[in-house]
């Protein structure tokens, strides 16, 4: 697992394409590195009351652009493989600062890929931590403690998957191709037709998939799993 890099990032907001990161953590086999950079926008009102990060706080940091960390990551991340939980959200954020994602595993996709029946409601870190009793010592919010919380379920991830494929290196692989993949619901675990099948929901009430669909096509930051989903019972994937 050395070629493993545990990232974690604090932005100055959610939107992509727009936002820019101002706290980075990352954990490998040499220990772990936290910074805060000053970004070249500002802080949103909301991102500071979720990260507790202020703009005065970024006053005097340095540009992540040039930084010693960003050369660091741009190096390790050409040969190791970077874990992160929603991983589109933080990849679109280090390649934004010009550094290239070539093999990734997204805890938040794999999670979702294990949880075959849709019983767990929710997929934010901080709710699988405590779903899944995961005991550990950290705050939300804050990458350094993230990627604490981050590291623990990736390894309960990876247990699980092992049980299947039966070695580490093969877990690891099968691992990577989930998070290149989007998920496939078979039931909602939210909204009006919570606990339905999405199979029975297509028969009785076909306009709310198309709604639904819509309304995910329309945030930037969109869930590429469940817009996946819908166009496959909608009959709209090419």
């Amino acid at each position: 697992m050395s070629k493993l890099i545990f990232l974690d990032t604090e932005t100055t907001g959610n939107e992509l394409g727009k936002d820019r990161l101002c706290q980075i953590c990352y954990k490998n086999s040499d220990g772990v590195k936290t910074e805060y950079f000053k970004p070249p926008l500002p802080m949103s009102v909301k991102s500071m009351s979720i990260t507790h990060i202020t703009n005065k706080m970024l006053e005097d940091k340095k540009s992540f652009e040039g930084s010693a960390m960003q050369k660091e990551l741009k190096n390790l991340l050409k040969e190791g493989i970077l874990v992160a939980h929603n991983a589109k959200f933080d990849i679109s954020m280090l390649e934004a600062e010009g550094i290239k994602i070539n093999k990734f595993i997204c805890t938040l996709r794999v999670a979702r890929h294990l949880d075959k029946e849709n019983k767990i409601p929710e997929y934010n870190l901080q709710f699988l931590r405590y779903y899944l009793e995961l005991d550990i010592d950290a705050h939300a919010h804050d990458a350094e403690d993230d990627v604490k919380v981050l590291h623990a379920l990736f390894q309960r991830l990876l247990d699980k998957v092992i049980e299947d494929v039966k070695s580490e290196d093969r877990a690891i692989e099968k691992m990577i191709e989930i998070s290149s993949t989007p998920s496939l619901f078979t039931k909602f675990n939210f909204g009006k037709h919570k606990d339905k099948s999405i199979e029975e929901v297509l028969k009785t009430d076909k306009r709310y998939l198309e709604w639904l669909l819509g309304e995910k096509e329309k945030n930037e930051a969109g869930d590429e799993d469940w817009i996946y989903t819908l166009k496959h019972y909608l009959g709209k994937l090419l």
